[in-house]
């Protein structure tokens, strides 16, 4: 293939991701001959080929990178497996493989600074500069909207919603009147921030809806995947810190807070006025109760259950969620269970088929009827 402006020669590539050159490959070839080999693309282990770059990024990768056709991977410094590619060894492959993705991706569209003729704006609404607004959003009374900040088709901002800068909301997002997102925070498709908490009193068997009169506040830096949603408060605010990133499919109830730089994977719901710590991580479909809190640094497996509140910097798994040793003792226990059940099972059988062991106790003769005073 000829060389475009995407494509690197391996000299270049190793420069643009601080790798190690020249390189300890499998091949034969000269560390000369290895620097004009020509890098088209990126690719996974399994699928890359020839002029392709991959990664191993994750040790129970290392089959698929034994057999794989890439030209070259990206390993830890200390990696001494024998497989195909050529080896660039740096500090994080995973990290300095986005690099390369970044590069070889398609070029990101660019949105103009304008207001789409069918965008609806009311009173008071005040936009800051190069903000884009595209099709049929809304933007109610009151709404500020940062610099640079885009606003994709379809979106509703409710009145007195503010937006910092650079902010990109994809299409059909919604924020709630009155709640505050800062700046360079990313929305997907579906994000609805500001929807009523989750809050009824039961009187005389009917269920009376209480009014949920606060915000939601969405700190810098965050980004929340597609159809998440993060309940406004009872009273007060709701409070995703700086740097949360959260993915699809994540419920929020109201007056949460989640502590800066957490991490909450697809699925995970958290109940009313629960408090995370600073980096925290929620793996997939966890489950947490209201009222509790979860320290700064705890770690939580997927499909684990959070009943109470759990100490920092600890990795917790199952339902009710323990210590990662204390479940997999448990698992251990279960595991082994059915055999337990057949030995048990077995020593019946065995308590069954003998008779009675130790000496027989003869019943006592009747007394003569005089001493019974009769």
């Amino acid at each position: 293939m000829s060389q475009t402006s995407q494509n690197l020669s391996l000299s270049k590539l190793a420069a643009l991701v601080g790798g190690q050159f020249p390189f300890v490959g499998n091949t034969g070839q000269t560390p000369h001959a290895q620097g004009e080999l020509l890098i088209t693309g990126v690719a996974g282990a399994s699928e890359a080929g020839p002029t392709d770059v991959t990664f191993l990024g994750n040790g129970k990768y290392l089959p698929a990178l034994k057999h794989s056709n890439a030209g070259v991977a990206l390993v830890p410094l200390d990696f001494n497996e024998t497989v195909p590619p050529l080896l660039i060894r740096v500090e994080n492959p995973s990290l300095e493989f986005a690099k390369l993705v970044a590069h070889f991706a398609p070029k990101p569209i660019e949105w103009k600074p304008s207001i789409h003729p069918t965008a609806v704006l009311g009173e008071g609404v005040i936009l800051g500069e190069n903000v884009s607004i595209q099709p049929y959003a809304v933007l109610e009374a009151g709404v500020c909207v940062g610099t640079g900040t885009v606003i994709g088709a379809h979106s509703y901002l409710g009145h007195g919603a503010k937006l910092g800068a650079h902010c990109f909301l994809h299409p059909r997002v919604v924020v709630g009147e009155r709640c505050l997102v800062g700046d360079r925070v990313i929305l997907h498709s579906g994000v609805v921030l500001g929807s009523d908490g989750f809050g009824f009193e039961n009187v005389k068997g009917r269920h009376i809806k209480i009014a949920q009169v606060g915000i939601v506040q969405v700190d810098d830096d965050v980004e929340i995947g597609a159809n998440s949603t993060v309940d406004r408060a009872r009273f007060g605010r709701t409070w995703i810190q700086e740097g949360t990133k959260i993915d699809n499919l994540v419920q929020i109830a109201h007056n949460v807070i989640v502590g800066r730089h957490s991490l909450l994977v697809a699925q995970a719901g958290i109940s009313g006025s629960t408090k995370l710590g600073e980096r925290v991580t929620l793996a997939g479909q966890v489950g947490v109760v209201g009222h509790i809190e979860i320290g700064s640094d705890a770690v939580v497996g997927a499909q684990s259950g959070v009943s109470k509140s759990l100490e920092p910097g600890a990795l917790y798994m199952g339902t009710p969620a323990v210590p990662a040793a204390e479940y997999r003792e448990q698992v251990a226990y279960l595991r082994r269970l059915h055999k337990l059940v057949d030995r048990v099972a077995k020593l019946e059988q065995v308590l069954k088929s003998q008779p009675p062991s130790g000496r027989q106790i003869k019943p006592a003769a009747p007394r003569p009827s005089s001493e019974r005073g009769e």
